[in-house]
């Protein structure tokens, strides 16, 4: 009897890519695949207001590095120290309203440096 993937690498069963033993025989530690934490020391946190249709104002936190943060962590955290609504849109914390010196206080309690523009 033939096997359908005989001699190809389906064929061989499969090996750790640290020791190259089997899988079943290693003793490597498992891999964890956590993203890798930027300290909010190193980041500068941009702030904006910008006017939306309708006449609404939204202030914008941006400028960071959405996989090197927990940018759905800080966009609570924000508006929670700005007691307002909004949204983490395209790597960018919203929050509604002109909410700038509280979300700076906030970033800066946390240890980011921030701009305002």
């Amino acid at each position: 009897m033939t096997r359908l993937f005989a001699g190809t690498p389906w064929d061989r069963p499969p090996a750790c890519e640290g020791c190259g033993r089997l899988e079943a025989e290693c003793t490597c530690p498992p891999k964890v695949d956590e993203p890798v934490r930027i300290p909010p020391e190193k980041q500068t946190a941009r702030l904006a207001v910008e006017k939306r249709p309708k006449g609404k104002v939204v202030t914008v936190v941006s400028g960071l590095d959405p996989d090197g943060n927990d940018l759905a962590d800080l966009a609570t955290r924000l508006k929670t120290a700005c007691g307002t609504g909004g949204t983490l849109k395209d790597g960018q914390v919203e929050l509604q309203g002109d909410h700038r010196d509280a979300a700076e206080r906030a970033l800066q309690k946390l240890g980011y440096k921030t701009k305002k523009r």
